[in-house]
């Protein structure tokens, strides 16, 4: 319907405006209001477009409107329901609804999933470390988690740094084979 054929019909009968008009945008109305407020009850909302065709109908006839009809609707219905939410919220002790898409997302900075991977991952690695016996458990923890270099932890455990290199480099070996095998890939060490 135009803005035309509705002052037409408008000054033919308002009943009858008013009635067509309902009927061709009664779904696009609603579809705009329950997506403000999805989380009011159905009298709520069913208010809100009642309100929201009165005001239409009004506008219509003191002829304050000549352009296209939908996008006056929708300017009406949107402002409409915003002003019910808005209204209804500060009646309600300013309730926020999180379906609301006014409403910002409330998002965690946190990657958990990525973070369980990370704990898990960890703690599997920390068990074949520790399987690994000692002084090797101790020799990687040093080399891998300290960033000391052979001959410190030499000077820590008592060895020299070839035979400290060599048991890491063993070590490391079979620290992989233990990840292979419960299912980590290498990459890992």
């Amino acid at each position: 319907m135009t803005f035309y054929e509705n002052n037409t019909l408008q000054s033919i009968s308002p009943e009858k405006a008013h009635a067509a008009l309902f009927e061709e945008y009664y779904r696009y109305v609603k579809a705009i209001v329950f997506n403000r407020l999805r989380s009011f009850s159905d009298e709520d909302i069913e208010e809100c477009i009642s309100d929201i065709f009165a005001d239409i109908f009004f506008s219509f006839s003191k002829g304050s409107y000549a352009g296209d009809i939908k996008v006056f609707i929708g300017t009406v219905a949107r402002n409409k329901s915003i002003d019910h939410f808005r209204r209804h919220s500060r009646n309600a002790g300013k309730a926020v609804y999180l379906e609301d898409e006014s409403t910002p997302d409330i998002r965690s900075g946190e990657d958990i999933a990525g973070e369980n991977e990370k704990k898990e991952l960890s703690q599997v690695l920390m068990d074949c470390i520790n399987s690994l016996g000692e002084p090797d458990s101790s020799i990687i923890i040093k080399k891998f988690y300290y960033d000391m270099d052979s001959k410190q932890i030499a000077g820590e455990l008592s060895m020299k740094p070839s035979a400290v290199r060599v048991r890491c480099s063993r070590a490391a070996s079979k620290l992989k084979e233990l990840l292979a095998a419960r299912g980590f890939m290498e990459g890992i060490l």
